[in-house]
């Protein structure tokens, strides 16, 4: 395998990586999560979703000499003002797990009507070809929807069943 066909995982999210190895599988190229490298995270210090998952691409490519792919997520909660925003992944806390994040959500909610529940899932996805490329790939995208009221579904990760 040449290195045009690996490439390192800027996360050490489970879900994310289970996701992105099946879609790349069917292109032949492998994903190393940056945890099998020794790869630390670095503080996501970007005000938006584009400039985290830069931060964070350029971090793992220039720790193991390899392509990088990052990403950066969250809910947009307009009763909120946009938040969680940028800081989903940590919106309970310095320690906070999908299911502690999704319980604040819900409680920061409570009382407000379904109609005023409208949300934003915002993802995008960066790749660079080395650390210090100077015109990564960059994909956008948003998917419109609401907060539920109750959890609901298995298959899902993150906010998945509240949205």
């Amino acid at each position: 395998m040449t290195d045009l066909n690996k490439l390192v995982l800027a996360s050490a999210n489970p879900g994310k990586i289970k996701e992105l190895q099946e879609w790349l599988d069917k292109l032949g190229i492998t994903i190393v999560p940056q945890g099998d490298l020794d790869i630390p995270d670095i503080e996501e210090t970007g005000l938006t979703f584009v400039e985290n998952a830069i931060l964070k691409a350029r971090n793992a490519s220039a720790l193991s000499n390899l392509p990088a792919i990052a990403d950066d997520s969250g809910i947009e909660v307009d009763y909120l003002k946009g938040a969680p925003g940028i800081y989903s992944a940590r919106f309970s806390g310095e320690h906070a797990t999908d299911a502690t994040n999704r319980i604040k959500l819900l409680k920061a909610l409570e009382g407000v009507h379904q109609d005023k529940r409208t949300a934003r899932y915002q993802a995008v996805i960066v790749y660079l070809r080395h650390a210090q490329d100077p015109t990564p790939i960059i994909c956008q995208g948003t998917w419109e929807g609401s907060i539920t009221l109750i959890e609901r579904g298995e298959q899902g990760f993150g906010y998945d069943p509240i949205f």
